[in-house]
């Protein structure tokens, strides 16, 4: 028996025999051709690419029909590198050129743009490889007369695990008797694992050396609550792990059953609970888990895998529509949170050396006022069908957030003086994710309708940490005593001057954080749709007294850890079948 651990990427226990799957890069073999054989090699190529375009449209069509059509998008990538001209016709000229065949030409070409992609220093772009290595090997299988382990029957339930997976194969698994999956590599916010929790598949990703350690048919443990995969478990662990299944089946049951009942503490204070959505289609995941507005609609993903800017209808039938459907609950759309590295090449941003601390969010967009007002405008629309409310992300200084409510108020001129409706009383909320920001809160507090903490950045910057950089993980601490102060100042601060104070951090969506954060006075929390039952729980579970007595004996220790034990302690009680 061999425990091993990785990253938690979709909850969920699973017990089965595994089908390991070799997604090292295809043996591409070189030969050369003659000027006869060119036209034939082009037309294989030609003939590949739409082959793998009508897979893609197929794969598009299952999540579509299984989800919803925001989720299917999620594949315009592939077929945008389908489409690639620059690509397509580096191929054909180097096949006509080099007089070589075109399987190894593609193969040489697509490796030069993956290096490219390799060298930008940005998460996101860097899982987006995922993306282009998934559609380039289907394109080479199609080339070759290959096809993919995954795309079999399975006869009996199965655990795949792999080096990487592609999100394409993750939506063709869940047709299939595929009951978990495990990677060596991969995080959170990859698109394989986006799909696996849309799809309820359970999944641990970046597990070190996992696909050196397991064989095809040995039996194996996949717990995606806890981040472990247990290769050959014993008869006793085996027993341990089924009693789990049997517990987390039980208890997501239960806790689905709290949906429509009001986040009250047991000595009646209402903590308003929100969801986080990416895409306008999100919000019917928000509705179906007790969502009671929206506390975060991230709005970066209009501006990705395309090639041209979002057009303001585009934004303002997406926005009407959440707000439609959310209404008379409260919809907050955060302001455009992209610059540098994120954005397609055609913006004609210049690469920085720390993009996280550059030309990113609020100051992008008071510098490209054509992308910011754009924006701005199809918001106010869509503000007259629903409860929506402006956020201006990444704050820094007083005048940064004077300037983006200047910009607000020239739009709602503009559209006075051309008789467009829009809520003349939108309310307008800083996001607090930097430090400054957290420090001078008292000052903005005094300019906003409402603060939300954006605990991704604030803990990140506040100690100095890349939390997507394993070597340094085990210092990104959300109890680290330095962040807890921050945040009761920001919450202190935002009360003094009579303004609402949310989160929206993945800190509001950890019950082990919950009682931390009503104690410290959060009057909001905002977090993934899926956890919005486990949270509900936990605030009905708990009274805001003794939340507060319990945030006096945290604020007298000194060190994470103590506060992580005490924190773990208090929620066993509350959460027993929790694993902690």
């Amino acid at each position: 028996m061999k425990t091993n651990k990785g990253i938690p990427a979709s909850p969920g226990i699973a017990i089965g025999q595994v089908l390991f799957v070799n997604s090292s890069d295809l043996n591409v073999a070189k030969w050369a051709i003659k000027e006869s054989d060119v036209s034939n090699e082009i037309m294989r190529f030609e003939d590949a690419l739409m082959v793998t375009r009508e897979e893609i449209v197929g794969v598009k069509d299952i999540i579509q029909e299984e989800l919803d059509m925001k989720h299917a998008e999620i594949f315009n990538a592939h077929l945008l590198v389908l489409e690639d001209r620059t690509l397509i016709e580096e191929v054909i000229k180097n096949v006509k050129n080099k007089k070589l065949n075109v399987e190894f030409i593609f193969y040489e070409v697509i490796q030069r743009f993956i290096s490219a992609f390799g060298t930008v220093d940005d998460p996101y772009i860097k899982e987006r490889i995922a993306d282009f290595r998934d559609i380039a090997k289907r394109v080479l299988r199609n080339l070759l007369g290959e096809s993919s382990d995954l795309h079999q029957k399975f006869d009996k339930d199965t655990v795949v695990i792999s080096y990487d997976i592609a999100p394409s194969d993750t939506a063709h698994m869940h047709k299939e008797k595929v009951i978990a999956f495990v990677t060596e590599i991969g995080s959170r916010t990859s698109h394989t694992a986006i799909m696996a929790r849309s799809l309820r598949i359970p999944a641990v990703v970046g597990v070190p050396k996992i696909s050196q350690n397991v064989h095809s048919g040995d039996l194996v443990i996949v717990d995606g609550n806890s981040g472990t995969v247990i290769v050959n478990p014993t008869e006793k662990v085996i027993d341990e792990y089924r009693k789990k299944i049997d517990i987390f089946t039980a208890s997501t049951k239960k806790l689905e059953s709290l949906k429509d009942l009001p986040a009250i503490t047991t000595d009646n204070h209402k903590i308003e609970l929100y969801g986080n959505i990416e895409f306008s289609d999100d919000v019917y995941s928000a509705q179906l888990f007790g969502a009671g507005g929206i506390g975060l609609y991230r709005t970066e993903f209009f501006y990705m895998n395309r090639m041209d800017l979002p057009s303001e209808d585009e934004h303002f039938e997406a926005y009407k529509m959440v707000a439609e459907k959310m209404k008379p609950n409260k919809v907050t759309i955060r302001t455009l949170d992209l610059g540098g590295d994120k954005f397609l090449s055609h913006l004609e941003i210049p690469k920085e050396m720390n993009p996280f601390m550059g030309w990113r969010a609020i100051r992008f967009c008071l510098e490209r006022l054509d992308i910011f007002k754009v924006q701005l405008r199809a918001i106010l629309r869509a503000s007259v069908y629903g409860n929506i409310q402006i956020m201006f992300p990444m704050i820094s200084t007083l005048e940064e957030l004077l300037k983006a409510k200047q910009v607000l108020f020239e739009v709602m001129q503009s559209l006075k003086d051309s008789n467009i409706p829009y809520n003349k009383k939108i309310k307008i909320g800083a996001m607090i994710e930097v430090p400054a920001a957290a420090v001078i809160a008292d000052i903005l507090a005094k300019e906003v309708d409402f603060f939300s903490i954006g605990t991704n950045d604030l803990i990140q910057y506040s100690l100095a940490v890349d939390r997507v950089n394993e070597k340094i993980a085990y210092l990104y601490q959300p109890t680290n005593p330095a962040i807890i102060r921050l945040i009761k100042n920001i919450i202190d601060a935002g009360h003094k001057e009579g303004i609402p104070v949310a989160m929206c951090g993945e800190m509001s969506g950890e019950a082990l954080y919950t009682m931390l954060l009503i104690g410290l006075g959060i009057d909001e929390l905002s977090l993934s749709p899926l956890i919005l039952p486990e949270i509900k729980k936990v605030i009905r579970s708990i009274s805001k007294e003794h939340s507060k007595k319990f945030v006096e004996e945290i604020l007298t220790y000194s060190s994470a850890e103590e506060i992580d034990k005490y924190a773990r302690k208090e929620l066993k009680k509350i959460l027993p079948e929790k694993v902690l």
